[in-house]
């Protein structure tokens, strides 16, 4: 099991848009295959930083996340609304 936490900063006035992409993929992405759970969390003193943390059975799951259509579709609606380039971490239990 690892999971994968990102970190994206987003122009104020883009928040809703991110938010609305979210909601609409949320399900989509959580229900990929190798995908246990996903989460959006905000920054409590910078409402502009929201972080995702997904849970997934292997890397080659995450990968195989990674290179879909789904994953194409979303991430190119998202890194537009980036007001600095995403940080992303794959992570296990120590």
């Amino acid at each position: 099991m690892i999971t994968r936490l990102v970190k994206m900063n987003f122009h104020p006035d883009k928040v809703k848009t991110f938010q609305e992409i979210f909601e609409t993929n949320k399900k989509l992405i959580a229900s990929f295959p190798g995908c246990s759970s996903l989460q959006l969390k905000r920054d409590i003193n910078q409402p502009t930083i929201f972080f995702t943390i997904s849970e997934w059975n292997s890397e080659a799951d995450l990968e195989n996340y990674r290179k879909s259509e789904l994953f194409q579709n979303v991430w190119s609606k998202t890194k537009v609304l980036f007001s600095e380039k995403a940080q992303a971490w794959t992570v296990q239990s120590a």
